[in-house]
């Protein structure tokens, strides 16, 4: 049963991206659709189990939109004006919609790292 999911690691403090804003678009000719915008758990985790499941997901491109400016100012980090990374935009591609996609973030205010995870 196909399914994507995500997962944020702050690696900055050490502990998981709770209450980071997360966007979640397709992308086609016609530009990108939003599907669905979310904060992250204190698992740093989506709460309502996959971002796309057996029967949404789909072949195509798709874009995962992570805030991470809020999200350490909202945590206390004092950041620059404009911050280095203010949003982190993941493009990635689905080829198999009955596949498993986990697209994990590390991150911290000033350098990210990604994978397709298990």
């Amino acid at each position: 049963m196909g399914h994507l999911s995500t997962h944020v690691l702050d690696t900055m403090n050490g502990c998981p991206a709770a209450g980071m804003c997360v966007t979640l678009e397709a992308l086609d000719a016609n530009g990108a659709r939003t599907i669905r915008t979310l904060t992250l758990n204190s698992d740093g985790r989506n709460d309502g189990g996959p971002l796309l499941n057996a029967e949404t997901m789909a072949v195509g491109r798709y874009r995962l939109t992570f805030a991470v400016a809020a999200y350490f100012r909202e945590k206390g980090v004092s950041l620059p004006e404009p911050a280095f990374l203010d949003v982190v935009p993941l493009e990635f591609g689905i080829s198999d919609a009955a596949g498993h996609y986990h697209v994990p973030l590390l991150v911290s205010p000033w350098s990210y790292s990604t994978y397709r995870g298990s």
